[in-house]
């Protein structure tokens, strides 16, 4: 819309000129420009047809025929109004006004009587670089577009390599925590029960001894094995680096805030993995959809004590949304460990929030 303005504003500075340096009847040269000016601003519809510009042109040769005594500065006009419809016109409507316009310069030209030729030959080689910026402007837009579409498409493919390879290591840890578990695991149980049986048989302390070791070595075991069971995104710092991580890949702007205490609220690994991808869902959602750069993302801590968050971008047109499969999929997922999710839009902001239950870990 700035852009709009800059352009009225110079056609009232010439439109201005021309009746305060060539107008033989000033009240009727006013009309004139408040007709024009009525039309201009018709120009910053969303939908602007051809006619509009042509009747602009018509009123600036009129007043010209009608109201000064013929002047080269109405080409000058044309020519802006040409510069005009050339950001909003495109193929052969703008093709067509500008012959238009090239004809009433030439005709204008031509009544003036003076250096026609000269007139003739400027008119067409400014009508020609119009064309030409008005062809690169439709080449540089179709590039840009095509350019968004590859890089939407990279960053897709991107995600499903990366949730692919997250897959594979977290199915190859599972397989050694099986292996180490049925091997090592139950080897180290027999030992401890055959150690039992010897230290009663013997009434010998050594073997209690040997035993307590074997106990110490079971239970570091069973920690290794839970270990390499869990998800490599667990918890709030896994998602303060998925958020470092994509404000660096994608060029956003995350304003991330944690309220004091969210970082004691004790997780299970489930509800930490929850946490982490519906957070990873909202940003991908948000980048997908969004009409910003920017987006806010907060976690806190409930009055019970469980995590809260809210994820949340700019949305410039309101209008009404459906769930798609990502956020049916992420409210599935919540209401899976017992949380909440809701996602609504009010005024110009989208907004997806919800709770994850704190969980207490117990060891064993």
């Amino acid at each position: 819309m700035k852009y709009f303005w800059v352009r009225f504003i110079v056609f009232v500075a010439l439109w201005t000129y021309s009746i305060f340096q060539y107008s033989n009847h000033f009240g009727i040269s006013i009309l004139f420009f408040a007709g024009a000016l009525g039309v201009f601003f018709f120009l910053s519809l969303k939908q602007v047809y051809v006619s509009l510009y042509i009747l602009l042109s018509v009123v600036i040769v009129l007043h010209d025929v009608l109201i000064t005594d013929g002047n080269l500065f109405t080409i000058i006009l044309l020519f802006y109004v040409s510069i005009v419809a050339s950001f909003r016109l495109r193929a052969k409507k703008l093709l067509i006004y500008l012959g238009i316009n090239l004809f009433f310069s030439i005709t204008i030209g031509y009544i003036q009587g003076n250096q026609i030729i000269g007139i003739v030959l400027l008119s067409i080689l400014l009508y020609f670089v119009i064309v030409a910026l008005s062809e690169s402007q439709v080449q540089l837009t179709e590039q840009r577009t095509l350019y968004e579409q590859l890089l939407g498409e990279y960053r897709k493919q991107k995600r499903v390599i990366l949730l692919a390879e997250q897959d594979a290591r977290t199915e190859e840890r599972n397989r050694i925590a099986r292996d180490i578990h049925d091997s090592v695991g139950h080897r180290l149980t027999a030992l401890i029960m055959k150690l039992e049986m010897l230290a009663i048989q013997n009434k010998n302390e050594e073997y209690r001894d040997l035993k307590k070791m074997a106990e110490e070595s079971l239970d570091e075991t069973r920690h290794a094995v839970k270990t390499l069971q869990a998800d490599d995104n667990e918890g709030i710092a896994a998602v303060v680096n998925l958020i470092r991580k994509l404000e660096v890949e994608n060029q956003i702007v995350i304003q991330f805030t944690i309220k004091q205490g969210v970082l004691t609220v004790p997780l299970s690994n489930q509800n930490s993995v929850v946490l982490y991808r519906v957070i990873q869902e909202a940003l991908t959602n948000a980048m997908r959809h969004g009409h910003s750069r920017e987006v806010q993302v907060i976690l806190g801590k409930s009055a019970i004590g469980d995590v809260t968050f809210e994820v949340s971008n700019a949305v410039y047109e309101s209008k009404s949304f459906v769930l798609g499969f990502g956020l049916i999929n992420m409210k599935k997922r919540v209401e899976e460990v017992n949380g909440r999710l809701d996602v609504f839009q009010k005024e110009n902001r989208f907004t997806i929030m919800g709770i994850i239950p704190a969980v207490t870990v117990n060891g064993g």
